[in-house]
C-alpha cells in the first residue's frame, strides 16, 4: 500500500481508508477502524478492480464517497486514472466484527463517475474543497489544474475550469493541497522545485516560491489555525516553512532527515506539532512552537483544567 487518508466526514469514529497496489490480483480499499475504548483494531475490506491506487482521499461531506487516482493499461500505455466512487452502505457506519472475518464477505465499490482526464495526461492527485459540501473537486493532471463540480449526487463531474503550467521542459505537478482558509479559494502546488498558490476562482497564479527546495517538492501542508502559512518538503531531505505574503525566504526550515522527505502534515488541532514521513525510514514528531499559533502556549486540553486548577492554569 501507498496510499491513506482519514475519514473526515465521520465524526463519531476513527477511521481510515487505506488502498494496495498490487499487480497480480484485484486491488483493494481496507477500511481500518479504531475502537480507542476497547483498543482494537476493525478492518472491511472494498474491491477496486480497475488498478493499483496511487492516491485516495474522501469526500469532507458524505462518509461514503471517496476518489481514488489508479493506473490503467491501454494499448501497452499506462495511464493513471481518477474516479469517485461510493461504498456499500452498511459499510458507511463501519463494523465490530473481529478483523478474521471481514476476508470472506468482500464487496465491491460502486462507480459514481470517472474525472476524465483524456486530453490533459496523468492524474497526480484529486483534492476535495476542505470544508465544502463535497460538491467541489480538484485534480492535478500532468500540468494541468483542473476543477469539478460534482453534479447528481456526484454520478456526474463537469469541468468547471482549468489552468495549465506553461514552461520549458516537461511541466509536471507533483502534488497540492487545498487551503482551509480564505473561504477555500486557495490552492497550492508542487512541481519540480517550485511551489505555487492559485485562486480556484480566477484560476491564476497568485504567489510563486521559486526554488523552494534545491531538488524536487514532493509535499505540501497548510498550517491549520494560521491561514498564511504553509510547510513544503522535497528530495533536498528538508521542510520548509513560508509564509505566502512574503516567499523570499522560508520562515524556518528543518533539517532532521537524512534522505528525501515525502510527507509533511500538521496536527489539526495543536499546529506547533509538525508530522513528516522520509525514505530515511524514519517518521519525525517536531514541536515547532515559535511559529505556531499559540507561540506561548503549552498544549493543554480544557478538560484538564477543572475549577480547582484554574488559578494553576499559568503554571500549567
Amino acid at each position: 500500500a501507498r496510499a491513506l487518508t482519514p475519514q473526515t466526514a465521520e465524526t463519531d469514529a476513527i477511521r481510515f481508508l487505506v488502498g494496495t497496489q498490487s499487480l497480480r490480483y484485484d486491488n483493494q480499499i481496507h477500511i481500518i477502524d479504531f475502537d480507542d475504548e476497547n483498543n482494537i483494531i476493525n478492518k472491511n475490506v472494498l474491491l477496486h478492480q480497475v488498478g493499483e491506487i496511487w492516491h485516495i482521499s474522501t469526500s469532507p461531506a458524505d462518509k461514503g464517497v471517496l476518489a481514488t487516482c489508479y493506473n490503467k493499461t491501454s494499448d501497452s500505455k499506462v495511464m493513471t486514472c481518477a474516479a469517485v466512487w461510493r461504498m456499500p452502505k452498511e459499510l458507511e457506519s463501519g463494523s465490530h466484527e473481529s478483523p478474521d472475518d471481514s476476508s470472506s464477505n468482500t464487496q465491491t465499490l460502486e462507480l459514481l463517475c470517472h474525472l476524465d482526464n483524456t486530453a490533459h495526461g496523468n492524474m497526480a492527485c484529486v483534492m476535495w474543497e476542505p470544508m465544502g459540501d463535497g460538491k467541489k473537486i480538484i485534480s492535478l493532471a500532468d500540468n494541468n489544474i483542473l476543477l469539478w463540480d460534482l453534479q447528481e449526487s456526484s454520478a456526474k463531474a463537469v469541468l468547471s475550469s482549468s489552468a495549465a503550467l506553461e514552461g520549458k521542459g516537461q511541466l509536471k505537478f507533483t502534488s497540492g493541497r487545498w487551503s482551509p482558509h480564505h473561504n477555500c479559494t486557495q490552492i497550492a502546488t508542487a512541481n519540480d522545485t517550485t511551489v505555487r498558490g492559485w485562486d480556484t476562482r480566477s484560476m491564476r497564479q497568485i504567489y510563486c516560491i521559486e526554488n523552494a527546495h534545491g531538488q524536487l517538492v514532493r509535499d505540501l501542508d497548510f498550517n491549520p489555525n494560521k491561514q498564511y502559512y504553509l510547510a513544503s518538503c522535497g528530495d533536498d531531505c528538508k521542510v520548509k516553512f513560508w509564509d505566502t505574503r512574503n516567499v523570499t525566504e522560508p520562515v524556518k526550515t528543518l533539517e532532521e532527515h537524512s534522505h528525501w522527505v515525502w510527507n509533511v502534515r500538521y496536527n489539526h488541532s495543536h499546529d506547533q506539532l509538525i508530522l513528516t514521513g522520509s525514505s530515511d525510514s524514519r517518521v519525525i514528531l517536531s514541536n515547532m512552537v515559535s511559529i505556531s499559533s499559540e507561540p506561548f502556549g503549552h498544549m493543554v486540553d480544557d478538560d484538564e483544567l477543572s475549577d480547582q486548577e484554574d488559578q494553576h492554569q499559568e503554571e500549567k
